[in-house]
């Protein structure tokens, strides 16, 4: 994963941009694993990439039926399923919702999701130290983690400096 970039990205960035480097990074995780880039896969990423919030598979749904024949909902669920096996998705639990991701990820990185409940955006930070602390405290106790989700939730710092803006 790459630390030289925000967690959040500024709400003023170059979206156009954001987005059209996003997909360049999954066709080439597809290419460079055999995997083919459907169409489908394609118009899943980008109603996710849409924003820097999560969706729901049905909200997903919605926003491709602005501009295709709606698609079945086993139709996108299994587009997701390729899109987070090939680390191009993450799921955040706690929301029941999909995240597109354009990080480079192998299959040992643990990220932390920090979730700003006043702009709904999600941010991305490594958490390898912290999921092996919680995965040898469960070994401790003979439990065999299988897979680490962190979640945290607050507020990120745009929302932060137009809070202060705002009551200033």
């Amino acid at each position: 994963m790459n630390l030289s970039k925000p967690a959040f990205p500024a709400p003023d960035h170059d979206h156009g941009r954001c987005a059209a480097e996003a997909f360049a990074h999954a066709e080439g995780v597809c290419a460079a694993r055999g995997q083919k880039f459907t169409p489908i896969r394609r118009q899943v990423l980008g109603a996710l990439l849409a924003s820097h919030r999560p969706l729901g598979a049905y909200e997903i749904i919605d926003e491709l039926a602005k501009t295709m024949a709606r698609p079945a909902p086993i139709t996108v669920y299994r587009a997701l399923d390729f899109l987070m096996e090939n680390g191009l998705v993450h799921r955040i639990e706690s929301r029941n919702a999909f995240l597109a991701c354009a990080h480079n990820h192998d299959e040992t990185s643990v990220v932390a999701f920090l979730i700003c409940e006043s702009c709904g955006a999600v941010g991305e930070i490594p958490a390898a130290s912290l999921a092996q602390s919680f995965n040898e405290a469960a070994r401790g106790t003979g439990f065999a983690p299988k897979l680490s989700v962190v979640e945290i939730t607050g507020t990120c710092a745009h929302c932060q400096r137009a809070a202060q803006i705002a009551s200033a």
